[in-house]
């Protein structure tokens, strides 16, 4: 069968960037690079009552939808559940830019946005994507430890969120410094930022078994 044409990022009304376009990006490789390279969503709610949430969680990409799971006694998950319109964000920082005015001062990011609502995965479809979500986060570590109990499972609200109605912003690039402030006096560029695992702590128990090759392998 045939797969639809999804909506370039940033194409529709709700999603065009106004403030800076330069910065927008329409290519869907570049979205899924930035979703997979993240580990925390940010998942954006309006309660019953109009008070707006934004929740973290961790998340996996499939294809053109967000995975993401959370409790069935959260009432949050439950609007989501239940149809309430999102807004989930991931975002990664890579870098500062000093600028030679606060102004200018800035960071290097790369940003997406998808807006929507969620479904609810069910049976081997919520299994699947537990795996998924736990790969993303701890690559090779799911058939290591023990899979989810029927009790467990039934406490875990697992949704899908389609990558539909998108934007993608990525900030980069040197200090844009005003004509009047390039002779001041004073140091300007750009300082990296640069994500690592630190070497792995073992538990008491954990401290008997050799780290797995996996986890050793693990880069950011």
């Amino acid at each position: 069968m045939e797969q639809p044409v999804l909506p370039e990022p940033g194409s529709t009304e709700r999603t065009r960037l106004r403030r800076i376009p330069e910065k927008a990006v329409t290519d869907r490789e570049v979205l899924h690079a930035i979703l997979d390279a993240g580990l925390v969503a940010h998942v954006g709610i309006v309660d019953e009552n109009g008070q707006p949430y934004v929740v973290p969680v961790a998340y996996a990409r499939d294809g053109d939808r967000i995975l993401f799971h959370g409790s069935t006694g959260s009432r949050l998950f439950r609007r989501l559940a239940d149809g309430a319109p999102t807004c989930v964000t991931v975002t990664l920082l890579d870098g500062l830019v000093l600028a030679r005015s606060a102004f200018e001062s800035s960071m290097h990011y790369r940003g997406a946005m998808a807006l929507g609502t969620c479904t609810v995965l069910m049976d081997e479809q919520k299994d699947d994507a537990l795996r998924r979500i736990s790969d993303h986060l701890l690559p090779g570590r799911w058939d290591d430890i023990r899979s989810p109990s029927r009790k467990e499972r039934v406490s875990t609200l697992v949704l899908a969120l389609p990558l539909d109605e998108v934007s993608v912003k990525v900030s980069d690039g040197m200090p844009d410094d005003v004509e009047e402030d390039r002779d001041r006096p004073v140091w300007a560029g750009v300082v990296p930022i640069r994500e690592v695992f630190g070497a792995p702590l073992p538990d008491e128990a954990g401290a008997a078994f050799p780290v797995p090759d996996y986890v050793s392998g693990w880069t950011r």
